[in-house]
């Protein structure tokens, strides 16, 4: 199994956790929602797999390619 890091698209507010430690994702799932300015922007693992680490908190300030999750794919 290799593990990939989920990088934020922009830099913003994580507005929302979609998913939590354990759960499996695919590649149309959002992980997580960053918000930036007024926009609200899925965040998505390129592959299926299962989630095993959250790098990030609701509200916590992100920048553009921060590793937010970890997924084992």
């Amino acid at each position: 199994m290799a593990l990939e890091e989920v990088q934020s698209p922009v830099s913003g507010t994580v507005w929302k956790l979609e998913k939590t430690v354990g759960d499996q994702v695919t590649s149309s799932e959002d992980i997580l929602i960053v918000e930036s300015m007024k926009m609200e922007i899925g965040v998505q693992s390129s592959k299926d797999g299962k989630l095993v680490e959250l790098k990030v908190a609701e509200g916590e300030a992100v920048d553009e390619g921060d590793v937010l999750a970890i997924v084992e794919t």
